[in-house]
């Protein structure tokens, strides 16, 4: 088993007057050549956007891009035609493919938006870029991981799941050369001896299945994707 230990301090931060984020691996202005991604995950943005704010109109090319609220609600607009909200509860996906336009702004004159937003390497390059976005009812199976069956072009898995304290747990590993990237959200858990407290992540790789006990209730999100070589990256 090889792991990669992330705490939540340890990431990059930037502040501005409108944004505030969090970075798990190099974006933007923060660099850290030892947190270049992990396999085919290349980031994962925890942003809060201000009241009214957001991101202009920008262009995003040959990345498969995933937005998961946590609270308030994501205006959205593309060059593909898509206009409309995302809430807490749904997740939306994107291919850039060969190259798409899109602007996001938090909906809310009032109150501000928090999520993630991940990006993956695809697995076939200059695709025709597609969107779409679900609701994802976690209620329905407690205790429990939810694939949430996302479109996208890299056979890699999302799994979402809320956990009482004291719950066990256990995922599979679909195939011997994917990892897990487990990130807690919220609450408290432990994985392969590791405790994990509220945005701790932590990578995992050369396993079959990965036991997890929820220390405190718990909000889990939990990526399977496949564990690239420094030449595919």
């Amino acid at each position: 088993m090889k792991t990669f230990l992330l705490r939540a301090a340890s990431r990059g931060h930037v502040e501005s007057g409108w944004l505030n984020t969090w970075h798990s691996f190099s974006f933007a202005h923060y660099y850290n050549p030892e947190r270049m991604g992990y396999g085919a995950l290349r980031v994962i943005n925890d942003d809060t956007i201000a009241p009214g704010a957001g991101f202009d109109e920008h262009f995003h090319d040959n990345m498969e891009i995933v937005t998961i609220p946590l609270s308030g609600a994501l205006e959205h607009k593309d060059s593909l035609g898509n206009k409309g909200q995302i809430t807490a509860g749904e997740v939306q996906h994107m291919s850039a493919g060969h190259g798409i336009l899109h602007a996001e702004y938090n909906a809310s004159q009032t109150e501000p938006v928090s999520l993630f937003q991940i990006w993956l390497l695809p697995n076939e390059r200059q695709i025709k870029p597609s969107y779409s976005q679900k609701r994802i009812n976690l209620e329905s199976k407690p205790n429990q991981f939810v694939d949430l069956e996302l479109p996208l072009h890299q056979a890699a898995t999302f799994y979402l799941g809320r956990f009482d304290q004291d719950t066990e747990t256990a995922l599979s590993v679909r195939s011997a050369d994917h990892g897990l990237f487990v990130m807690v959200i919220e609450g408290k858990a432990e994985a392969a001896g590791e405790i994990l407290e509220k945005r701790d992540a932590l990578g995992v790789s050369d396993i079959k299945e990965l036991p997890i006990t929820a220390k405190a209730g718990s909000f889990i999100l939990i990526m399977e994707i496949p564990m690239l070589n420094q030449a595919e990256t």
